[in-house]
């Protein structure tokens, strides 16, 4: 079968060098980080998943920020990452960490059929699920860490994100020049959706510049009808385009 992700003109050409941390963070996984960085800027551009404008900075506004989260992530963990539009968080965890186990939560029919298509040809059908649905109606097993970037303010994450994590786990937003305001303002309601105080946390210092802003949130106790059962049928589910 060919895979659609390579049709017409080889990838390789659209490709942008990796930048100078990208080595040290991705190590010997960095070829394949640099095929995934060719999806994005040619497949991802064309597909209007990453702005035309993001391909000369892809490796250090996305692949390095987003990889030097997967040092607040414990070995083996699972993962889910809500919203994961082109693959970022999820996906650019699972190139720098093959012990994790991660589901790719995404509503969207175009974006979950890229998503599949980059994990296939990826070769990371062994560690990454995805999934196509919206963070508050999917069914899945209570994960370790549930991850999103850029999906919205700090108490709507939460409300979606929270109840997808086991009690003790945690969810890990990317956030940017707003996390601390959002920390403090939204106390409150993360603390009555089960949630411990967002803590500030800063991943890649004296790695990359401006290091990855994250926001922390434990669950610490469960509110509200329980999420931790499957959906029916299998738990693997390949997305239709259209």
């Amino acid at each position: 079968m060919s895979d659609p992700l390579l049709s017409g003109d080889d990838l390789g050409p659209g490709v942008v060098s990796p930048g100078p941390s990208s080595s040290s963070i991705f190590g010997s996984r960095l070829p394949l980080a640099v095929e995934y960085a060719s999806l994005l800027v040619t497949e991802g551009v064309t597909r209007g998943l990453i702005g035309p404008r993001e391909a000369p900075r892809i490796w250090e506004r996305h692949l390095d920020n987003c990889a030097v989260m997967s040092e607040k992530i414990g070995i083996g963990a699972s993962v889910v990452d809500v919203g994961s539009g082109a693959g970022l968080p999820g996906i650019v965890l699972a190139v720098v960490r093959p012990d994790l186990r991660i589901t790719l939560v995404e509503p969207l029919a175009r974006r979950t059929a890229f998503l599949s298509e980059a994990v296939t040809h990826l070769g990371l059908t062994s560690t990454v699920t995805v999934v196509r649905g919206r963070a508050e109606e999917v069914r899945l097993d209570p994960a370790d860490v549930v991850t999103a970037r850029a999906v919205a303010p700090l108490d709507r994450l939460v409300r979606w994100c929270l109840p997808l994590a086991a009690v003790g786990g945690r969810v890990l937003a990317l956030k940017g020049s707003t996390a601390a305001e959002e920390a403090t303002s939204h106390a409150a309601e993360v603390a009555r959706l089960g949630g411990s105080a967002p803590v500030v946390l800063r991943c890649g210092v004296g790695v990359i510049e401006p290091p990855t802003t994250v926001v922390e949130v434990v669950r610490e106790r469960a509110v509200g009808p329980s999420r931790s059962s499957r959906s029916s049928g299998s738990g693997r589910r390949r997305s239709r385009k259209g």
